[in-house]
């Protein structure tokens, strides 16, 4: 008998070890992932920006930890998803661009994405909102229950439907919003008129403020210009033969008025504000369900916006605006209140995977490149961090180290860039013709081509410069 006791006692401590790991918190919390489409880092009011209001991704970062140097894994939405749901680059399926979703993606990455890592693992797992995945990637096929295919007012609803069911498992809930992304459209209605107006978020947030006058408006509530409005004077020249190839683009760099511009960040920040009140809702769910203290909240987007920066809109390039993007965690109790990571380069894309599954005890698929962020979540400190970050793009790649950016496009003559982001954040002066700055150059040409071998990029590959 005593030697029964001592075996119940032994397994009695096991599952005390093996489910509260989070200062004394449930190893396997329920998961909220969150993304927004087209949401660069600097668009919530707690980074600041004095030109919107963000109280539900506020409240997030109220109670996490917000990671300052975010970026996605492609600065387009098929790709960057990709990469979110299977933890893997693009590059891995052979996938630089929106385009190149027709083809599909090897069964391997769909049998080992998202969904499927934590449903075998004994989560429930549900899935609402945009997908925009490459074929034979859809929700189910992905391992988890749609609940609604609507990206827009019914999502939030759905969502918190489904939180406030019984629950007799875990859950692992990602619900993916469509905006800030109707900022899309304001460029590509203004090449088309007939559909101008047609779209009523956009024409919502175009709107301007009840009784204030045109000239006050500008005066005071719209946006200004960024201090990097202005192109690049050596800006890589992939950007007028290749960006530019989507007439809508071009014009509004070479017709659209300051006015204009402004609207359009104006614009985009009201639809942020209309996404946000949607978040709300779920987050309000969440309370009302009594999960607060058991669920961690994952707020991120699959990319950025140009925001008017170097008189460019939508994303492609592989400018700050477009690639680097928010990336919250936050578990009451588990994660630092309040926490803001400005030192740590951490990815939305690779890191995704990893970090919850760490945070839910569970071992992420091998040969992930990857990283958990609980840690840093958690405000402790890592021994060892990565020293750079590798971000793919339709037209080229680009390596994030501590203090310097450097890209690389597929043609032109200043298709290598080199910023210098600690003087520079704005990035309008290309180093990389600078004699001063051959040697870093030289070491971050090593660097690139050493991470493209090291995942395998072979797209990338072809565009690399070779150093004595």
């Amino acid at each position: 008998m005593k030697s029964i006791s001592l075996v119940l006692t032994f397994f009695a401590v096991a599952l005390s070890v093996a489910t509260t790991t989070h200062a004394g918190k449930p190893n396997r919390p329920n998961i909220v992932c969150i993304i927004t489409d087209q949401q660069h880092a600097g668009m919530m009011s707690c980074t600041g920006n004095r030109y919107l209001q963000t109280p539900a991704m506020d409240r997030i970062a109220r109670d996490g930890t917000r990671f300052e140097l975010a970026y996605c894994s492609n600065p387009v939405c098929l790709p960057s998803r990709v990469t979110m749901m299977t933890g893997f680059y693009p590059s891995r399926a052979g996938i630089k661009h929106n385009g190149d979703g027709g083809r599909g993606v090897r069964p391997s990455l769909v049998t080992g994405s998202m969904g499927w890592i934590f449903r075998n693992a004994g989560y429930e797992t549900a899935y609402g909102g945009k997908v925009h995945l490459p074929k034979g990637m859809t929700p189910t096929s992905m391992g988890f229950e749609q609940i609604t295919g609507d990206q827009r007012a019914g999502l939030a609803e759905a969502g918190a439907a489904f939180v406030a069911k019984k629950h007799e498992r875990p859950f692992l809930l990602v619900l993916s919003f469509i905006n800030p992304h109707d900022i899309c459209y304001m460029a590509l209605q203004d090449l088309d008129e007939q559909n101008r107006g047609k779209l009523p978020p956009l024409a919502e947030a175009l709107r301007l403020p009840t009784g204030v006058s045109r000239e006050e408006f500008f005066a005071k509530h719209c946006p200004p210009l960024p201090e990097n409005f202005e192109p690049q004077p050596e800006e890589p020249e992939i950007i007028e033969t290749g960006l530019f190839q989507r007439r809508f683009k071009k014009r509004a760099r070479d017709e659209w008025s300051p006015e204009q511009w402004r609207l359009h960040r104006w614009a985009y920040c009201r639809l942020t504000e209309m996404v946000d009140a949607k978040i709300g809702k779920v987050l309000d769910s969440v309370r009302e369900a009594g999960l607060e203290e058991t669920t961690l909240i994952v707020f991120t987007s699959d990319h950025g916006d140009m925001d008017s920066a170097h008189r460019l809109e939508h994303k492609t390039v592989l400018y700050e605006e477009a690639t680097r993007v928010p990336l919250i965690f936050s578990y009451p109790g588990a994660t630092k209140p309040g926490g803001v990571d400005t030192e740590h380069l951490v990815s939305a894309g690779i890191d995704l995977i990893p970090t919850m599954c760490d945070f839910a005890g569970i071992d992420p698929p091998e040969g992930l490149p990857g990283r958990s962020l609980r840690s840093l979540a958690q405000g402790q400190p890592v021994d060892v961090w990565r020293e750079q970050l590798f971000v793919e793009g339709q037209f080229g790649r680009m390596l994030r180290t501590a203090r310097f950016k450097y890209s690389i496009h597929e043609s032109g003559q200043h298709r290598e860039q080199l910023i210098d982001l600690d003087t520079d954040p704005g990035e309008m002066t290309n180093l990389a013709g600078d004699p001063q700055y051959r040697e870093t150059l030289d070491e971050h040409r090593q660097r690139m081509s050493r991470q493209v071998k090291e995942i395998g990029d072979e797209i990338g590959a072809k565009y690399m410069v070779d150093v004595p």
